[in-house]
């Protein structure tokens, strides 16, 4: 038993996980009724995930903050540039397909019960809450911009610290990250329950409806993927992309689509990062903050559903309200909580620079969920992926510059 246990571990993560989506896509078809029991172990792993994320956060960055770095700048600012123009395209994409491919929607009900943002100042004000809110609440609650301006300040005063404090601070951030480990090796049989339980509750009859919807959102986030994400990429390391991101796609964007978060995803990426040779003091940040707010597949999600409504309803647009759109899409994709179904929230936002009323917006929304079962997952995929493509992208880009040789995985 334990050899077979070591002769699995030492098959690569990727195909084990391509054991485990198999076994569970047959047992969800044949005998669904008989291993229902099977389902907990996705919840289980993505629980573990979302446990473990905010206390990685904050030892990482409490860590690598508070070690001495003269000399040792930073890529955040091309970070952020980064993120803030990729998720800006995805929006623009997002906007152009629907001119190209206009959609209109069977509206239903069923979404009365949310409570979605009245405007972009109330993101902001809850942008703001969050910055300031109590540490321990942060870490119960997630709140991933909370963690990450709490850990950045004790980081800094801990600079002075001495150095068996430090010390200390690094052996719980190697444990917490050990424990990330252990936990990334259950993806297999964690995404087995997820594809399962996805089958099973979802299905798949209910998406046929809405092929045409589908195609565009899923057609606009493989475009963002496979050609705006890798041309941003090309512009900044002069080398061909692909390999890059294929690997972040295939190691992030997997396990991201079927988590369905990009918070449960963090301790992922992070690993990710570790493989990929990255700075942690610059990933340690800009992954749990890309989390946040680099969020292209949201941006496509609110700009494709928003311009259905309004082709839907017979609205007239020109282009130049729809690239007001792609601006707003791209803020509100940032305000976007890092869960499940997040981004559809912001839709009733959108809908309201076309005078649309709420009531209808949120019968978009409905149909958002309808389809989530694909839509959020490929949605997740990109935004997390995306977090290690733009982190390895700026590392790259400076090492370029440096004269220093780019090993591109």
């Amino acid at each position: 038993m334990k050899k077979l246990i070591l002769n699995w571990n030492q098959i690569s993560l990727v195909k084990r996980i391509l054991v485990g989506l198999i076994i569970g896509i047959i047992l969800a078809l044949t005998i669904p009724a008989n291993v229902k029991w099977i389902s907990i172990f996705g919840t289980l792993f993505v629980d573990a995930l979302k446990a473990v994320a905010p206390i990685l956060v904050l030892l990482l960055v409490m860590h690598a903050i508070s070690k001495p770095r003269s000399g040792h700048p930073t890529n955040m600012k091309s970070i952020l540039i980064l993120y803030l123009v990729g998720t800006f395209l995805a929006g623009l994409v997002g906007v152009v397909a629907s001119f190209i491919f206009p959609v209109s929607l069977s509206l239903t009900t069923g979404s009365e019960d949310l409570n979605p943002p009245g405007g972009i100042l109330e993101v902001f004000n809850s942008l703001l809450h969050n910055i300031v809110d109590n540490p321990v609440n942060a870490l119960l609650n997630a709140n991933y911009i909370g963690i990450l301006t709490w850990a950045i300040l004790i980081g800094i005063a801990l600079r002075n610290a001495s150095v068996t404090t430090k010390d200390a601070l690094a052996n719980f951030s190697d444990a917490i990250s050990q424990l990330v480990k252990w936990i990334i090796n259950l993806a297999p049989i964690g995404i087995m329950g997820l594809v399962f339980d996805a089958i099973v509750t979802s299905g798949l009859s209910a998406l046929l409806d809405y092929g045409k919807l589908l195609f565009i959102l899923l057609g606009c986030m493989f475009f963002v993927a496979l050609v705006v994400n890798p041309i941003i990429v090309f512009i900044c390391i002069r080398k061909n992309p692909y390999p890059l991101v294929f690997t972040c796609l295939k190691d992030s964007g997997l396990t991201g689509f079927f988590t369905r978060s990009s918070a449960a995803n963090i301790p992922v990426n992070m690993n990710l990062c570790k493989k990929l040779n990255l700075d942690q003091n610059t990933y340690s940040i800009s992954i749990p903050l890309g989390a946040t707010i680099n969020m292209a597949g949201a941006a496509v999600t609110i700009s494709v559903l928003t311009l259905a409504a309004v082709h839907t309803l017979g609205i007239p647009v020109d282009f130049g309200t729809a690239l007001i759109l792609t601006v707003l899409s791209a803020i509100s994709a940032a305000g976007a909580s890092g869960v499940a179904g997040g981004s559809l929230l912001l839709i009733p936002l959108a809908c309201s620079l076309f005078g649309i009323s709420n009531d209808i917006a949120m019968q978009v929304v409905g149909v958002g969920f309808i389809i989530g079962v694909l839509q959020d997952s490929c949605e997740t995929g990109l935004n997390s992926s995306t977090d290690v493509l733009f982190t390895a992208t700026a590392e790259y880009a400076k090492r370029r510059k440096e004269g220093k040789e780019i090993i591109n995985t």
